[in-house]
């Protein structure tokens, strides 16, 4: 009489991810590597809501991403609102709202998750998570190495040479000068930033570049002596950050930058793409307001980087799995096995408990596959003479003794 239900799908919203625990435990290790980088260079961690009025981005963002990327919809008093593609506005907004309250320079940093309506492809997706990394309150172009520096440490970090990303650098005021001195009017100019943010995905760079100036369009290939630009380029070598390049076609998508712009880029051929970008954006805070608020920040994604790590294959065991299985023989040690895992928690290592009813050899495999460093195996004789075997996976080698002196070898 009546008909089943239709069945939901177990697939999640087209662009977006679950994170299953494995999926979980890389992300934190991200997550960790970002934080733990951003506070040892005396970054604090800040953060906000997803939602924020949409005119917030209007005047901040450029046209495709309020036209046809935001995800934005009208609440119900009334209001439009939109989930935050980016961050820099939502920043800029916090910090022009307590300029008065805050001591300047800041070193802020935070990880959002951002949303935008756009074609999932390889390292694009409708939600994703960012490390946002700004100083604000510092006009000298020495915060604009360090930004750089702290974005290169970060690569660094997670165990990358520096050969595996290039650092590619350009400079806004620079290339308005350069479109100045070939006669560009304000219209052109804008579209002539437009067409350099593609010039990499285009053959007929050249030509469109002629359509725009109605004449041949002069790129510079050098850096001009004594510009900012070369300054920041000296800096970066002062501190041994020898791979970057000028790349006079790399400009950034957002109307805000006013100086420095820079991208970085993986140099491996499996995944030769863009892993994160900035710039310095000096006027963005006199939108809410008062004098402006001088700043330089970049944004890294957690897809892209995790790409890169795979790429280069620096996800290793100790980002998915515990250091320590300890392993019953038998379902009536199992609380003894929780208590002798307990021993190694408390010293820092951490521990997991095979609660499986494998067999004893299928377990000892399972924890080398999963990249479990050490086992220890919990049978009768264990359990009776309080004298236990811990066994490297890697080296096969086998330390035996009591508890606390297993505790301690491990927690060296």
């Amino acid at each position: 009489m009546f008909g089943k239900k239709p069945q939901l799908s177990t697939d999640a919203y087209k662009g977006v991810r679950d994170f299953y625990p494995e999926d979980m435990a890389i992300q934190r290790y991200i997550f960790d590597v970002w934080s733990m980088t951003a506070e040892s260079f005396g970054y604090e961690r800040y953060d906000a809501s997803v939602l924020e009025p949409s005119e917030l981005y209007r005047s901040k963002s450029s046209e495709e991403i309020v036209n046809e990327q935001t995800y934005t919809f009208i609440d119900r008093g009334e209001r439009e609102v939109t989930l935050r593609p980016e961050m820099t506005p939502t920043v800029a907004r916090m910090v022009a709202g307590k300029r008065r309250e805050l001591t300047f320079p800041l070193r802020w940093y935070s990880i959002p998750n951002l949303f935008r309506y756009e074609r999932p492809q390889r390292g694009r997706l409708r939600e994703h998570w960012q490390l946002n990394c700004d100083i604000f309150g510092a006009d000298d172009y020495t915060a604009d190495v360090e930004i750089i520096a702290l974005a290169n440490q970060m690569l660094l970090n997670t165990g990358a040479e520096s050969d595996t990303f290039e650092i590619r650098l350009n400079d806004r005021s620079f290339l308005n000068e350069v479109f100045a001195s070939q006669g560009l009017s304000e219209e052109q100019s804008a579209a002539m930033l437009a067409l350099l943010d593609r010039k990499e995905k285009i053959n007929n760079f050249d030509e469109e570049a002629a359509k725009i100036a109605g004449k041949p369009f002069i790129l510079p290939t050098e850096v001009p002596r004594g510009s900012t630009l070369a300054r920041v380029i000296a800096g970066l070598r002062e501190l041994n950050i020898t791979n970057v390049t000028f790349s006079p076609s790399t400009v950034r998508g957002f109307t805000y930058y006013t100086g420095t712009v820079f991208e970085f880029f993986d140099t491996s051929s499996e995944n030769n793409r863009s892993l994160l970008g900035g710039g310095r954006y000096d006027n963005l805070t006199s939108h809410f307001g008062g004098d402006a608020i001088s700043g330089v920040g970049f944004g890294m994604g957690d897809v892209t980087m995790r790409d890169f790590l795979k790429t280069h294959d620096l996800l290793t065991s100790d980002i998915t799995a515990p250091e320590l299985m300890v392993i019953p023989t038998d379902g009536v040690h199992a609380l003894e096995a929780q208590k002798v895992a307990l021993a190694f928690r408390v010293a820092g290592v951490s521990t997991a408990v095979d609660m499986s009813e494998k067999k004893l050899g299928k377990k000892i495999s399972l924890a080398a596959d999963t990249f479990v460093s050490y086992v220890l195996i919990l049978g009768d004789d264990e359990v009776k003479n309080k004298t236990y075997a811990l066994k490297n996976l890697e080296t096969k080698e086998e330390t035996s003794g009591t508890l606390e002196d297993l505790v301690a070898n491990l927690s060296e």
